[in-house]
């Protein structure tokens, strides 16, 4: 029977018809990953936030426009603001030097600038992503000003995005909330499998996109 186009799965709330739930594993993370997704985040088909949360027990989303610090987004009474990273939304570091890395994760120092070697591998317990369009992920940013006491973490793809002709990005590095949390969770040492797990389940949400019926 062909799913009812209009209704939708209760646990990753798309459409039956670009459900993957049925390709949903769980991944191993050391290191927890928030997701604060803007509330108005229009992309319900193929946006990716949910289906990583629901793929990564150590994970937490939270769905809003702030919260009054690191503690209350986690839900947690103890929370080391230096031992957490926020995925940075700036174009590239300031003045960057020829030795930083072209791939992983590139750290900077609170004027945007790539910190210094020693700070390039902190220890972290968590990281924090924003999701949804350009202009919302930066008023999430914006509203949440206890970012800024969080370690800023670029990343720097080592492939293009999935997305390919589905969404326009601002730039040819963006990558969809999966693939950065991919990128990243594979800079910080956490098994191959859990970053290559994220990619081939987004991966399959977006072939159910293109071969999911058209009215």
């Amino acid at each position: 029977m062909t799913p009812n186009i209009d209704e939708a799965c209760p646990r990753c709330e798309k459409p039956l018809a670009l459900c993957v739930c049925d390709a949903i594993r769980p991944l191993d993370s050391r290191t927890h990953v928030l997701i604060l997704q803007h509330p108005q985040e229009p992309d319900v088909e193929i946006g990716s936030a949910r289906i990583a949360h629901l793929a990564l027990p150590n994970s937490t989303l939270r769905i809003g426009l702030s919260w009054p610090n690191l503690r209350a987004a986690l839900g947690r009474e103890e929370a080391a603001s230096s031992r957490w990273a926020a995925l940075y939304l700036g174009s590239g570091p300031k003045g960057e030097p020829a030795v930083a890395p072209s791939r992983g994760l590139l750290f900077l120092d609170r004027k945007g600038r790539v910190a210094a070697p020693e700070e390039q591998r902190p220890a972290l317990d968590g990281i924090v992503v924003l999701d949804g369009t350009w202009s919302q992920a930066k008023t999430l940013w914006w509203r949440n000003a206890w970012l800024l006491k969080l370690r800023r973490a670029l990343v720097r793809p080592s492939r293009p995005s999935l997305y390919r002709e589905l969404r326009r990005e601002p730039r040819r590095e963006c990558l969809s909330t999966i693939e950065s949390i991919a990128e990243a969770l594979d800079a910080l040492g956490e098994p191959p499998p859990t970053g290559e797990g994220l990619r081939s389940l987004f991966g399959e949400l977006l072939r159910r996109y293109r071969a999911r019926p058209r009215r």
